[in-house]
This record gives structure tokens, sequence and C-alpha cells, in this order.
């Protein structure tokens, strides 16, 4: 019931994409194809049923080909596909290395089963034919259990051993198999920081968008204005015959409060206006203050009784 399940909601899904996009837009896009690969995938094994028969020999390879289904997490994550890009970009600049890792395996695959893979006292086993050399040098360039490779080398006691042992180790798992992780690690990273470029740029489309929307809305706003104050010809116009319907008791709502440009105008103004006031004022309290002091020096001076009782005496 699970299988019918998940299989009626990717064919579906199948049928809704290429109902929505046009056929070659759909094809062009690898992730599509992949699941069109897995919905196949998924479907081969009740049709494998019903044409040939639950005995058929290789049913179980069919069965366990739908674990492959999983992969269809793949289209729905964009780090994941992100890295499954950044895995398909490194295959041109691991190429060189993974030739040269075959050359230098093979080079030395050829040298083992001369030196070491005769029938009468060589380690047959190990070195005995080109495919099991192949193997042997395979654990030698991954480190794993080459000690007991050397240790049946030893044992047949073969001069050269440890010598093409430690250089073969040296060439292949220091030096290709790093390069080759390097090379992986290099592209991961270039595709990671391509990938956040990218998901910059869209942020920045939307801001764009956005403000385009609100500058928009703006146009509109003004033109309405226009059209309804038919006798002004420009906007500027038209802020003016506002301003000098305001009052100071005035109160204006803005929905956009200190943002918009007509607010910033009038405020502008306003300042400007009350700069000319207070300036106004000043000179008019330093005429009051100069009045007033001419005023003082123009009055008689009373002396002090002290004074006057002198001149009395």
């Amino acid at each position: 019931l699970s299988e019918i399940f998940f299989v009626s909601i990717c064919t579906s899904e199948l049928f809704m994409k290429l109902y929505v996009d046009p056929p070659i837009n759909y094809w062009k896009d690898g992730y599509n194809l992949l699941d069109v690969i897995i919905i196949i995938i998924a479907l081969l094994p009740s049709t494998v049923r019903e044409l040939v028969g639950r005995q058929f020999t290789y049913m179980n390879i069919a069965d366990g080909l739908q674990s492959l289904c999983v992969l269809k997490l793949i289209g729905y994550s964009q780090g994941m596909r992100t890295v499954i890009t950044a895995m398909g970009q490194t295959v041109y600049s691991v190429a060189p290395v993974v030739l040269l890792l075959f050359l230098l395996v093979f080079i030395f695959a050829i040298l083992g089963f001369c030196l070491f893979g005769s029938a009468d006292n060589g380690d047959h086993d190990n070195w005995g034919n080109l495919g099991a050399a192949f193997f042997t040098l395979f654990s030698l360039a991954t480190v794993d259990g080459w000690t007991d490779l050397q240790e049946q080398l030893d044992i047949r006691e073969f001069a050269w051993s440890r010598p093409l042992t430690i250089i073969f180790i040296l060439l292949a798992s220091f030096i290709l198999l790093n390069m080759f992780v390097g090379v992986i690690i290099k592209r991961t990273e270039d595709a990671i920081k391509k990938f956040e470029r990218e998901r910059l740029l869209e942020r920045q489309v939307k801001v764009m968008e956005e403000k385009q929307v609100i500058l928009q809305w703006q146009q509109e706003e003004i033109s309405r204005l226009m059209q309804k104050n038919a006798d002004c010809k420009s906007f500027s116009e038209l802020v003016e015959k506002f301003k000098k319907t305001l009052h100071h008791t005035d109160t204006m709502v803005l929905d956009d409060f200190g943002t918009s440009l007509p607010f910033i105008d009038i405020y502008f103004s306003t300042l400007d206006n009350q700069d000319t006031t207070v300036r106004k004022l000043q000179e008019l309290y330093y005429e009051i203050a100069h009045v007033l002091g001419l005023m003082l020096e123009d009055l008689p001076q009373e002396k002090p009784q002290s004074l006057e009782k002198v001149d009395e005496k």
C-alpha cells in the first residue's frame, strides 16, 4: 500500500509538471529527468511481477533498486542540489588525477606481478595475476591492512618489497589521493560561494521589485492628487498650495511617516520658517533692550539722602 501511495504521488507530480511547463523546458532540467528515472524504477518491480511472475530470477534486484527512490529528495533541497552540482563540476578537474592514479596502479601491478607473483615461492593470492595485484594496490593506496600485505612479502624474503610498498604508498595515498580530495573540496567551496552569491542576488532582485511596487504606488497617488487639483501644473505647485493651507495646529497622518517626499519637503520648509521667526524675535529683543537702555540714560538721576544732608551742612 505504501508503494502504491508513493508511486501515485510521484506520477501525479510528473503529470502536473508536464501540464504546467512546456515539454521542451521540462526535459531540459536534469532533476526532472531524475524524477522520471525514479518513477520508472518504482514501477519496475510491479511491472516485472505482472509480466514475468514472482519467480523471476532477478526479482530481488528489482526490489532492491527501489531504494534509489530516496534520491527524489535531492530535487527538494537546494543545499543537496548545490553539492551534486559541485560533484558534477569536479569530474573535469579530477579526471586527470584519476587517470594518473590508474597509470601508477597499472605500472606497479605489472611490477608486483613480475616480482612477487611467481607460482613457485611468490604471494600468489595477492600478486598472482593482474586482477589480484590491482586489488592489492587499491588496499595499499587506501592504507587499509597494508602491514598484513607487507608481512606476507617479508615472510617470503623479497628484497624489493619494502621500497616498492613505501614508494607506492607515498605516491598514491599521500599525493594523488590527497590531491583528489583537495580538488573536490575546492570545487565544493566554489559551488557553495556561487550558491550564496545567487541567493544574495535573488534577495536584491526581490528588494528592487518591492521598491518598484512602492514607487509605482507613489506615482499613482501623485497622479490621483494631480487629477483632483487640475489647476496645478506641477507637483511642486501642488506642494506649495498644500503648504499655504496648513496651520501650526493642524495634524497630518501619513502612512509612511518621515519617509515620503512631500512630508520631508514640508518639514524642511517648516524648519526654515522657525529659524526665520527666531531670528526676527532676537532682533526685536535686541532693539527693545537698546531702547530701554536709552530711556534709562535720559531719566534724571536722584541723589542719595546722605549726600543731601552733607550739602545742607
